[in-house]
C-alpha cells in the first residue's frame, strides 16, 4: 500500500467542492482521469473523477 500525502492548496479546494474535509485525507494518486484520497484514521480509499475530465465529457 502506498503512504499518502498531504493535499496541496489546490487539491484541498477540490476536496472541499467534493463536500470533504481536507484536513481528514490523504492523497495516494493525482493523475489526469481521477484522484484517489485515502481517509487518515480508517484508511479508506475513495476516488473522484477530476473536474477537467467531466467538462470534456459534457462538450
Amino acid at each position: 500500500m502506498k503512504h499518502g500525502r498531504n493535499p496541496t492548496r489546490k487539491q484541498k479546494m477540490f476536496i472541499k467542492e467534493c463536500r470533504l474535509n481536507p484536513e481528514n485525507w490523504l492523497v495516494v494518486k493525482d493523475c489526469c482521469e481521477y484522484f484517489e484520497i485515502v481517509y487518515r484514521l480508517t484508511g479508506n480509499r475513495k476516488r473522484l473523477k477530476d473536474k477537467n475530465t467531466r467538462s470534456a465529457k459534457n462538450e
